[in-house]
């Protein structure tokens, strides 16, 4: 079984999921939204995406503040979170992404990759991020 990240973002969601073993973080895809926070199709996508890759876990970026406070995209987070758990049935893991985006823009651009480039892929990265980052945190 694997366990899935996704960065979700106001008008796109990044999905990342492990490796059978669950030993590594693999992008999937960037799933895009034309109306900023209009969920259905991202949660039917999601869906099916968990049955493929049968997801035991998912693990969902928590944008916290760089202080650590709560901003308004972790209540977001919070609802889309109970949402998954509805449609999936599955455990949904709120985890911290401070600085995942960034940290994704700056390995790509280590890599040379263009500023177009860069934006068709960045929420994949950073969901890749927020996996190695969970995987990393609950090593057994």
């Amino acid at each position: 079984m694997r366990i899935m990240a996704l960065d979700l973002g106001s008008k796109t969601c990044g999905v990342a999921v492990t490796d059978e073993l669950g030993l590594t973080a693999q992008g999937l895809e960037v799933i895009r939204r034309k109306e900023e926070n209009k969920l259905r199709q991202t949660l039917a996508r999601i869906a099916e995406l968990v049955k493929e890759y049968k997801v035991c876990k998912i693990v969902l970026g928590y944008p916290k503040n760089m202080d650590g406070s709560i901003s308004k995209r972790c209540e977001l987070s919070e609802e889309f979170a109970k949402k998954l758990t509805a449609r999936t049935g599955i455990e949904v893991v709120l985890w911290d992404e401070r600085l995942t985006t960034v940290s994704a823009h700056e390995i790509m651009i280590e890599a040379g990759l263009k500023r177009e480039e860069r934006e068709k892929i960045v929420d994949k990265v950073a969901a890749v991020f927020i996996l190695e980052d969970y995987m990393n945190v609950n090593k057994k």
